[in-house]
């Protein structure tokens, strides 16, 4: 690509391909949104970095206040990442130091899951649970991991729309693993409220509710890993709003200054903040930061994305989306070689057969034919991903399915 303009590509050759993934789950406004630019070019021109450490700017102080009034519950406090894999990381260790601080400095265990994805970090791919992961970094993972087992059954849940009602009690096998390894000992579970790059594995109705119950029994943290899932992606400002679960830290980038400046955040709820903040003001009371920690740049970018938020109504244009998108999606479940639909706000997937000894490649087949007819989607393996704008419109849905069903019936 060369340029971007609202919801299209230019490529070098020039032509025009519409965005049917808002750039990487990133972009729900639209490319190069004129507030963000205006806000970017000034802020570029006025203070281009700051300190991040023993001080700070005026412009990560401001959206540090406009996320905590944003976010559920009690989640008041905020850590400037640069990105989802920082923002994973980053909760890690804020569960870690947070234990300690309580004395209880035993609980070094993370519980992630199986199709899992949190960065491409160390910390987060020991949490996470793709396969491919694992095999190729397995030798230097963190020791002190494990995974419940995924949520995703498809004798049970094929072609649900939204949450399946089959499922709940699959967060139990967090009872198995606490049992295995000692409640004492484990600091935190960590999970996507819906699995995005693994194929859109929507939770069962109760399961989010089961596994904050059991935390809670057991004094664990539960993470909310809302990369994908925050800015309204599922028709609300947090994933953990829509569900009605509030987690104890939530992981944030992507939609934060709509993929314009790379920026991640971690929201924390106000005990472990005051759990933390118990030494004398000259001491560093978290031993855990990056440079550009809150640039100001990126900060004015998020400021300006919040704003545009609220006042293009985008959560709401989401969830009045959400139907359609769940029509156009469900219109493919008789094309040829699919064997699965998935989907929940505007996150939707489409399970293909794997072609027999090639596994993927009907995937990058479809992506590769939807690209030459001028449409960008995702495919992660066999599965067609698609995440339109928040302001997408009808005309653009049809497009963008109209390509992939015409791909599939040239698909062999």
């Amino acid at each position: 690509m060369q340029a971007g303009r609202g919801h299209y590509y230019e490529t070098i050759t020039g032509e025009a391909l519409l965005d049917g993934f808002s750039g990487l789950w990133t972009s729900g406004l639209g490319h190069c949104h004129p507030r963000i630019v205006a806000a970017v070019q000034a802020q570029v021109a006025t203070l281009d970095y700051a300190i991040g450490f023993q001080a700070t700017n005026d412009k990560a102080i401001a959206l540090a206040e406009r996320l905590a009034a944003l976010a559920p519950g009690d989640l008041d406090r905020v850590f400037f990442t640069n990105s989802g894999s920082e923002s994973a990381d980053t909760a890690l260790k804020i569960a870690l130091a947070y234990h300690r601080a309580r004395g209880e400095g035993q609980r070094t265990r993370f519980i992630g899951r199986e199709r899992a994805y949190h960065g491409v970090n160390f910390g987060g791919l020991s949490v996470g649970g793709i396969g491919a992961n694992r095999k190729a970094f397995g030798a230097c993972l963190l020791p002190g991991t494990d995974h419940l087992r995924h949520t995703y059954e498809r004798s049970e849940m094929a072609y649900c729309r939204g949450q399946p009602h089959w499922g709940a009690h699959l967060a139990d096998d967090l009872e198995r693993l606490v049992h295995l390894h000692d409640a004492y000992g484990i600091a935190a579970v960590i999970v996507e409220p819906v699995a995005g790059s693994t194929g859109i594995l929507v939770p069962p109705i109760g399961y989010l509710q089961r596994l904050r119950e059991l935390c809670d029994r057991y004094g664990i943290l539960l993470i909310f890993d809302e990369v994908i899932t925050a800015f309204g992606r599922v028709g609300a400002a947090f994933a953990a709003e829509r569900f009605g679960v509030l987690p104890d830290i939530l992981t944030t980038a992507k939609g934060l200054t709509n993929g314009v400046i790379p920026m991640g955040a971690v929201l924390v709820r106000e005990g472990i903040y005051q759990a933390l903040m118990q030494g004398p003001a000259e001491a560093v009371e978290f031993f855990h930061g990056y440079t550009y920690s809150g640039h100001p740049v990126a900060a004015a970018a998020g400021l300006a994305t919040l704003s545009a938020y609220e006042e293009e109504g985008s959560f709401e244009q989401a969830k009045a989306l959400e139907p359609r998108f769940e029509e156009a999606l469900h219109s493919l479940r008789d094309e040829p070689h699919v064997i699965d639909i998935r989907n929940i706000g505007l996150m939707g997937g489409v399970e293909l057969a794997p072609r027999a000894g090639e596994p993927g490649v009907r995937g990058f087949d479809v992506f590769r034919d939807c690209f030459e007819q001028g449409v960008v989607i995702r495919n992660g393996g066999d599965t067609l991903q698609f995440a339109p704008f928040l302001n997408s419109n009808n005309e653009e849905l049809e497009r963008t399915f109209d390509c992939v069903r015409n791909a599939l019936r040239r698909l062999h």
